[in-house]
C-alpha cells in the first residue's frame, strides 16, 4: 500500500455535492440510520476541522474528542465553512510529513498513514452519504474509491461497531463505488424515503 494518497479527488466530489444541497433537504434523513443529511452536514464540519488537524499533528482539542453526532441544528454557513475546510484539509494531507509517525483522532493515537486513510474514506462514505440523502449523483474516481476498498476491506465483513456496519451483498459486476459502498455497511440502492 502506498503511503500517501491525494485526498483532492474525494475533496472535489465532496464540494461539488455540498453544491448541490438544497437547505430543504436538511432535514430528511440520510443512509445513516438515525441521522439527518442536516446533522451528516455537521459531522462534516467538525471531522473536516479534526482531520486537518491530525495531519499537522495538531493534537488538542480538535483531535481529542471522539466523534459525536452534532444536533439537529445546522449552523449557519455551513457551505462556507466546508467549502473552506475541504481545500486546507486536503492540503494538509499533502505534505509528507503528515504520513510520517503517529497522530491522533477522534481520541485515539494511530499511525499517521491510517488517520490519512480515515480521512479519505470519511470524504468519500460520507460524501456518498449526503449524494444520496439530497437525491444526486455522486463521482469521484477509480483511484480514490480503490484505497477506501482497500482500507474499509481491513474491518470485519460483520460490521464494527462505531465504524461500520455489517457488509452488504452485492453482485461480483457491482461498480467500484456500489463496492465501497456495500463494503462499509451500506445499501448502495437507498434511496430517501418520501
Amino acid at each position: 500500500m502506498d503511503t500517501m494518497v491525494d485526498l483532492e479527488p474525494a475533496g472535489r466530489a465532496l464540494l461539488t455535492t455540498v453544491e448541490g444541497v438544497l437547505e430543504s433537504r436538511l432535514c430528511g434523513h440520510s443512509p445513516c440510520d438515525g441521522v439527518s443529511a442536516g446533522e451528516l452536514v455537521q459531522h462534516l464540519c467538525g471531522l473536516t476541522l479534526a482531520f486537518r488537524a491530525a495531519a499537522d499533528k495538531e493534537l488538542g482539542p480538535l483531535t481529542d474528542a471522539a466523534p459525536t453526532v452534532p444536533g439537529p441544528l445546522v449552523e449557519p454557513g455551513w457551505r462556507d465553512t466546508l467549502e473552506a475546510q475541504v481545500p486546507a484539509l486536503v492540503e494538509a494531507w499533502r505534505s509528507p510529513s503528515a504520513w510520517e509517525g503517529t497522530t491522533r483522532a477522534g481520541g485515539t493515537d494511530l499511525p499517521a498513514q491510517v488517520a490519512g486513510r480515515v480521512a479519505l474514506s470519511e470524504l468519500v462514505l460520507h460524501g456518498w452519504d449526503l449524494a444520496r440523502a439530497t437525491e444526486q449523483e455522486y463521482v469521484v474516481d477509480d483511484a480514490t474509491l480503490g484505497a477506501v476498498l482497500e482500507h474499509v476491506g481491513q474491518f470485519d465483513p460483520k460490521g464494527t461497531p462505531g465504524l461500520f456496519g455489517p457488509a452488504v451483498p452485492v453482485a461480483a459486476e457491482a461498480t467500484l463505488l456500489d463496492q465501497v459502498v456495500a463494503r462499509s455497511g451500506r445499501a448502495p440502492w437507498w434511496v430517501p424515503p418520501h
